[in-house]
């Protein structure tokens, strides 16, 4: 029988099954589509309740890395990270809740001159100084996601002091801005060559876009273009009726 450690580590009781669980799917024990024990099975094995085990399950569930199936179980998802349509999520986030490790990229971090689409977006007049971030986002190293981002420093005038290598724009934002409004939109499209080089992949691979306008009861708060290599990442939605 598996057991937990002992309750002085710092380690919840529900993030050690999420460990376990994430260890079996990266040393290849469980594959894409393998059934993984029950939440009964899993209190189980490990002493815990089953709202502990429902937990971790459901934790890893959000995150893409389980898919739950009402009456057959719940699987191994596809190799692939999934993000959500529905929310704002922040990618550090995404990752730690895999048990992997995040690791920003900061390849600009200025001041600028709004273009006149991101003066619109922003709600500010073209040429109002902005500032302007571009940042690759990692998964235990291997890039996941390249930002550019365009931000209203008057809601958020620290942006340019913040250290992105381990924390993110996103997380630094709702902090500072809690959001009320999100604009979105996704596209395919082929991987240029600077982003591809940055993405370590192929210029022209098929990646996938995401605009998106992120808004606080204050005003226009960022402007973000999003992009993921599609053989990496996916986008999905849970509508529940």
């Amino acid at each position: 029988m598996s057991q937990l450690p002992a309750s002085t580590t710092p380690q919840p009781r529900y993030a050690a099954i999420k460990a376990f669980i994430c260890a079996q799917i990266e040393n290849g024990d469980w594959p894409a589509n393998h059934r993984v024990p029950s939440e009964n099975q899993l209190a189980e094995q490990f002493g815990v309740s089953r709202m502990t085990a429902r937990r971790a399950l459901t934790e890893l569930t959000e995150a893409g890395v389980l898919i739950r199936s009402q009456g057959l179980g719940t699987f191994v998802a596809e190799a692939r990270p999934s993000g959500s349509l529905l929310e704002v999520r922040d990618i550090a986030e995404e990752i730690s809740s895999r048990g992997h490790d995040y690791e920003g990229r900061v390849l600009l971090l200025e001041q600028a001159a709004a273009s006149e689409q991101v003066a619109l977006a922003l709600g500010l007049s073209a040429g109002s100084p902005v500032f302007h971030s571009i940042l690759v986002h990692c998964d235990n190293g291997v890039p996941l996601q390249w930002e550019e981002r365009f931000t209203n420093p008057a809601l958020a005038p620290d942006y340019l002091q913040q250290d992105f290598r381990s924390s993110t724009p996103s997380a630094y934002l709702h902090r500072v801005q809690p959001l009320t409004e999100a604009d979105t939109s996704v596209e395919a499209i082929n991987a240029e060559a600077d982003i591809a080089a940055q993405l370590e992949i192929s210029a022209g691979d098929a990646c996938l876009l995401v605009q998106r306008r992120t808004s606080s009861g204050s005003g226009g708060v960022s402007l973000a273009r999003l992009v993921h290599p599609g053989k990496r990442y996916r986008l999905g939605a849970q509508l529940k009726f």
